[in-house]
């Protein structure tokens, strides 16, 4: 369960093809969109921004040399084509997000390390794993019970990620030798972290601001159960459907991967599960530190009144983090947490080149690009409200920041319905679902980052399976405007026109 820094062999021809011709490839389109003639509105500064990360998402992509090289050249880029300055691009080592990774990781060492993550596993794999596909449905239901629990996605993702590592072991999938299993239950538990998000409007920071944009700009109060009941059928049927499609479709397990592959099978499991007697002092002790994160995590609108200040997610990961690490008191050594410090250097170079998008206004234009571009006047609402849906929920790729993307999204969003003549909360509240839909690639979320460093997929396996997501929910946020939206009074009729 180490977590090396290896680069991962290429698996196929077309993996090969891909890693000879992404080199050469990056550079290209780096060259091209940097000498482009300037497009409307668009500064020097935020073409080079975009021409910086271009060259770094295909080679993000294709994968010539390993990720956190690439972040490594990204950031150097930033610097000399004058997009950023030192002091911007080295102030990502300091974000909430690279801490959190840090800390994340020596719980997850703690979970490790008393042996309380395998005692988890072992007992959700004698419980649910007689086929890898009620397993996997096991983390589908786990997360969909956390999602309204915990608004932070990367808290999630740390208390579930020790689970996911043992159950992919246990199913024969292994940082050195992932199979399609591991594929799956990787990517189907970082999907469900930021769509299930999407149930309530507490799931993220991002969705309150999203609220008070509809209620100041547009005129309409979202109320808690307004939210719930748009948002959790679409959320929830989604990642159903992508539970079947990942395992018939994207990823297809073979036979022996469907089962435990360990030998002696589930009577073994279980006689592990027995042999490890009753809970430990130590395991005790970490259920206890965990347990008090979690506290804080589920607790943390209370803490001004409680505490006087607001211990955000990070500092109480790191809160946890010290009493791990404490002398003699503690459970775990520095030596003995397990931190992919690769992760963190990919981590900062995404993080350096989503910032320089956002900072030079690449990102906001190209949004406005978008839409600027569509003559949505006097089309029937159906068509209007498919391109907006559409345009919000692929926009992530754009951007990685759900807060960035709300500021510049929403407010164009409801501009347009009121100049298009329709109520504005039939478009802005449908696209406020799809802000928590950030699952395309490795840098769109924090999940995304943490799940990527177990190097059980690839940055085309997270592209397939989080497109497909994506366009499956657009295709039910449409199927749900012409119908259910509709019946609850929220959108118009879909073929009417605007007077």
């Amino acid at each position: 369960m180490t977590l090396s820094s290896k680069t991962r062999e290429a698996q196929s021809p077309t993996e090969k093809w891909m890693r000879y011709l992404g080199f050469p490839g990056g550079i290209l389109l780096f060259l091209i969109i940097l000498f482009l003639p300037p497009g409307a509105g668009l500064s020097a500064s935020a073409q080079s921004g975009a021409a910086c990360f271009a060259l770094a998402l295909v080679w993000w992509v294709t994968e010539p040399f390993p990720t956190y090289v690439t972040s490594l050249v990204l950031m150097f880029l930033l610097l000399v084509t004058r997009t950023s300055n030192a002091k911007a691009i080295m102030d990502v080592l300091g974000m909430e997000v690279i801490w959190l990774n840090l800390l994340a990781f020596i719980l997850s060492s703690m979970l490790v390390k008393t042996r309380l993550a395998k005692r988890m596993a072992l007992w959700l794999v004698v419980r649910f794993g007689h086929k890898a596909t009620w397993a996997l449905l096991a983390f589908l239901v786990l997360q969909l019970v956390l999602a309204p629990l915990i608004p932070a996605t990367a808290a999630r993702c740390v208390m579930t990620l020790p689970l996911m590592i043992v159950v992919a072991t246990i199913y024969g999938s292994t940082e050195a030798t992932p199979n399609a299993f591991g594929k799956n239950l990787m990517l189907l538990n970082l999907a469900c972290i930021s769509v299930l998000s999407s149930i309530t409007m507490t799931g993220s920071s991002a969705n309150l601001i999203a609220v008070g944009l509809i209620q100041n700009m547009g005129g309409h109060r979202v109320y808690y159960m307004d939210w719930m009941r748009v948002g959790a059928p679409v959320a929830i049927l989604t990642m159903v459907l992508m539970w079947i499609l990942g395992q018939k479709l994207l990823f297809r397990m073979k036979p022996e991967e469907q089962v435990p592959q360990v030998e002696g099978g589930l009577e073994l499991v279980r006689k592990q599960h027995e042999a490890m007697g009753p809970l430990s002092f130590q395991e005790k002790k970490a259920i206890a530190i965990f347990a008090l994160v979690l506290f804080l995590w589920m607790t943390d609108i209370f803490h001004m009144r409680w505490f006087g200040v607001e211990i955000s997610a990070p500092f109480a990961a790191l809160l946890g983090a010290v009493i791990v690490l404490f002398p003699r008191w503690g459970i775990l050594s520095w030596a003995e947490a397990d931190i992919p410090w690769h992760l963190l250097i990919f981590s900062a170079g995404a993080y350096a080149g989503g910032l320089a998008l956002d900072d030079t206004g690449a990102a906001e234009w190209g949004v406005r690009m978008l839409f600027g571009g569509m003559n949505l006047k006097g089309v029937p609402f159906g068509v209007a409200y498919t391109v907006v849906i559409s345009v919000m929920m692929y926009s992530h790729l754009l951007t990685t920041s759900k807060t960035v993307r709300t500021l510049i999204m929403l407010p164009i969003i409801i501009t347009l319905a009121k100049a298009l003549g329709w109520n504005p909360l039939a478009f802005a509240l449908p696209a406020a679902l799809c802000i928590d839909w950030v699952v395309g690639l490795p840098i769109s979320g924090k999940p995304n980052v943490i799940l990527f460093s177990t190097n059980q997929f690839t940055v085309s396996d997270n592209f397939k399976y989080g497109m497909l997501t994506c366009t499956l929910g657009v295709v039910i946020l449409v199927i749900s405007g012409a119908t259910w939206f509709h019946w609850l009074g929220i959108t118009p009729a879909f073929w009417s026109v605007a007077p």
